[in-house]
Protein backbone atom coordinates (compact mmCIF):
# COMPACT_ATOMS: atom_id res chain seq x y z
CA UNK A 1 0.00 0.00 0.00
CA UNK A 2 1.18 3.49 -1.21
CA UNK A 3 1.81 6.44 1.25
CA UNK A 4 -0.83 8.69 -0.85
CA UNK A 5 -3.60 5.14 -0.35
CA UNK A 6 -2.94 5.24 3.64
CA UNK A 7 -3.90 9.00 4.19
CA UNK A 8 -6.38 8.55 1.92
CA UNK A 9 -7.48 5.60 3.59
CA UNK A 10 -7.02 7.75 7.19
CA UNK A 11 -8.93 10.32 5.65
CA UNK A 12 -11.79 7.84 5.03
CA UNK A 13 -11.87 5.83 8.56
CA UNK A 14 -11.65 10.07 10.38
CA UNK A 15 -14.77 10.81 8.20
CA UNK A 16 -16.72 7.72 9.08
CA UNK A 17 -16.32 8.27 12.97
CA UNK A 18 -17.10 11.91 12.50
CA UNK A 19 -20.00 11.19 11.04
CA UNK A 20 -21.11 8.34 13.42
CA UNK A 21 -20.48 11.32 16.25
CA UNK A 22 -22.56 13.78 14.64
CA UNK A 23 -25.57 11.09 14.12
CA UNK A 24 -25.24 10.13 17.83
CA UNK A 25 -25.00 13.56 19.21
CA UNK A 26 -28.43 14.64 16.64
CA UNK A 27 -30.09 11.47 18.19
CA UNK A 28 -29.12 12.74 21.53
CA UNK A 29 -30.35 16.27 21.00
CA UNK A 30 -33.98 15.38 19.63
CA UNK A 31 -36.99 16.06 21.34
CA UNK A 32 -37.84 12.55 23.69
CA UNK A 33 -41.25 11.95 23.68
CA UNK A 34 -42.67 10.21 27.21
CA UNK A 35 -44.58 6.90 27.27
CA UNK A 36 -47.56 6.42 29.25
CA UNK A 37 -51.07 8.24 29.82
CA UNK A 38 -50.82 11.69 30.28
CA UNK A 39 -53.43 14.17 31.05
CA UNK A 40 -53.20 17.80 28.26
CA UNK A 41 -55.03 20.87 28.45
CA UNK A 42 -55.27 22.93 24.64
CA UNK A 43 -56.52 26.19 24.52
CA UNK A 44 -57.90 27.14 21.38
CA UNK A 45 -58.26 31.31 20.79
CA UNK A 46 -60.15 32.24 17.57
CA UNK A 47 -59.76 35.46 15.34
CA UNK A 48 -63.03 36.64 17.36
CA UNK A 49 -60.91 37.06 20.92
CA UNK A 50 -63.52 33.72 22.02
CA UNK A 51 -61.83 30.47 23.01
CA UNK A 52 -62.61 27.11 23.96
CA UNK A 53 -60.73 24.98 25.85
CA UNK A 54 -60.38 21.15 25.60
CA UNK A 55 -58.84 18.77 27.82
CA UNK A 56 -58.06 15.04 27.44
CA UNK A 57 -55.58 12.34 28.55
CA UNK A 58 -53.53 10.31 25.84
CA UNK A 59 -50.39 8.06 25.91
CA UNK A 60 -49.06 9.83 22.19
CA UNK A 61 -45.74 11.02 22.77
CA UNK A 62 -45.79 13.49 21.05
CA UNK A 63 -48.34 16.37 20.51
CA UNK A 64 -49.52 15.85 16.76
CA UNK A 65 -50.65 12.33 17.75
CA UNK A 66 -53.02 13.74 20.90
CA UNK A 67 -54.35 16.15 18.75
CA UNK A 68 -55.36 13.65 16.23
CA UNK A 69 -57.01 11.61 18.01
CA UNK A 70 -58.90 14.23 19.22
CA UNK A 71 -59.64 15.16 15.96
CA UNK A 72 -58.51 18.57 16.98
CA UNK A 73 -56.54 19.56 14.06
CA UNK A 74 -55.96 19.06 10.12
CA UNK A 75 -53.87 20.04 7.32
CA UNK A 76 -51.02 19.66 5.04
CA UNK A 77 -47.91 17.45 4.91
CA UNK A 78 -45.12 19.16 4.44
CA UNK A 79 -41.11 18.32 4.93
CA UNK A 80 -41.45 19.43 9.03
CA UNK A 81 -44.29 17.35 9.45
CA UNK A 82 -48.18 18.45 9.86
CA UNK A 83 -48.85 22.57 8.60
CA UNK A 84 -52.09 22.95 10.74
CA UNK A 85 -54.49 24.56 8.76
CA UNK A 86 -57.88 23.87 10.74
CA UNK A 87 -58.04 23.64 14.38
CA UNK A 88 -61.61 22.75 15.96
CA UNK A 89 -62.97 23.25 12.35
CA UNK A 90 -61.89 26.56 11.96
CA UNK A 91 -59.64 26.79 8.97
CA UNK A 92 -56.93 29.81 8.77
CA UNK A 93 -58.03 31.89 5.58
CA UNK A 94 -54.57 32.35 3.84
CA UNK A 95 -56.19 35.22 2.09
CA UNK A 96 -56.34 37.32 5.17
CA UNK A 97 -52.71 36.11 6.26
CA UNK A 98 -54.35 33.91 8.89
CA UNK A 99 -52.16 31.27 10.44
CA UNK A 100 -52.26 28.98 13.76
CA UNK A 101 -49.62 29.73 16.00
CA UNK A 102 -48.47 26.83 18.76
CA UNK A 103 -47.47 27.83 22.25
CA UNK A 104 -46.86 26.27 25.50
CA UNK A 105 -47.72 28.09 28.84
CA UNK A 106 -47.67 31.03 26.63
CA UNK A 107 -44.25 31.43 25.15
CA UNK A 108 -44.23 29.97 21.07
CA UNK A 109 -43.04 26.37 20.57
CA UNK A 110 -40.43 26.64 18.21
CA UNK A 111 -41.28 22.59 16.88
CA UNK A 112 -44.05 21.40 15.13
CA UNK A 113 -46.31 19.58 16.65
CA UNK A 114 -44.90 16.47 14.48
CA UNK A 115 -41.56 16.80 16.73
CA UNK A 116 -43.49 18.73 19.68
CA UNK A 117 -43.01 16.04 23.03
CA UNK A 118 -45.75 16.01 25.62
CA UNK A 119 -45.94 15.39 29.60
CA UNK A 120 -48.16 14.90 31.88
CA UNK A 121 -49.90 18.24 32.72
CA UNK A 122 -48.45 20.13 29.71
CA UNK A 123 -50.40 23.20 28.49
CA UNK A 124 -50.77 24.05 24.51
CA UNK A 125 -52.54 26.82 23.04
CA UNK A 126 -53.04 27.31 19.28
CA UNK A 127 -54.09 30.85 18.42
CA UNK A 128 -55.39 31.87 14.83
CA UNK A 129 -52.90 34.36 14.56
CA UNK A 130 -53.40 37.38 11.13
CA UNK A 131 -50.50 39.04 9.31
CA UNK A 132 -47.06 37.19 8.52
Amino acid sequence: MTKQNKKLLALAAAALVLAAVLVCAWLLAAPQGAAGSKALTLTVAYADGSTDEFCFTTDAEFLRGALEEQQLVAGDESEYGLFIKTVNGVTADEGQQQWWCLTKDGAEVMTGVDSTPIADGDQFELTLKTGW
